[in-house]
C-alpha cells in the first residue's frame, strides 16, 4: 500500500467524493484507510448504567484506498505515488512534478 498515515488525500468515488482529509490510519490487509471526517455514520450507543445516558454519537469508517487520490504536498495536485531506488534508499515520488513525497 503506497499510501502512509498523515498524507492528504481527496475523495474521487461514493457518496463523499469531493471531499479531503488527512489519513488518520491505514489498514494494509483489507486496503482500506481512515479518512478524517470522510464516510461518517451515525450509531445509537445505550446506556450501559443508569448514570451514563444513551446517545447518537459520529463514527469514521475506512474507505478504500481505489477510492482516494493522493494530494501532492508540493505541486497541491492529486497524483499517483511511484518509487525511485537510488544509493539503496527507497522513496515515495509523485508522478506529475517528480519530487519527493
Amino acid at each position: 500500500m503506497k499510501l502512509k498515515k498523515g498524507d492528504n488525500v481527496k475523495v474521487i468515488k461514493g457518496k463523499d467524493k469531493g471531499k479531503s482529509g488527512k489519513v488518520e490510519k491505514v489498514f494494509p490487509k483489507a486496503k482500506k484507510v481512515l479518512v478524517e471526517n470522510v464516510n461518517m455514520f451515525k450509531r445509537h450507543l445505550k446506556a450501559r448504567n443508569q448514570n451514563q445516558p444513551s446517545e447518537i454519537v459520529n463514527l469514521t469508517k475506512p474507505i478504500h484506498e481505489a477510492s482516494v487520490d493522493f494530494i501532492c504536498p508540493k505541486c497541491s495536485k492529486a497524483s499517483r505515488i511511484g518509487y525511485k531506488i537510488e544509493k539503496g534508499k527507497k522513496s515515495r515520488i509523485c508522478t506529475n512534478c517528480k519530487s519527493e513525497v
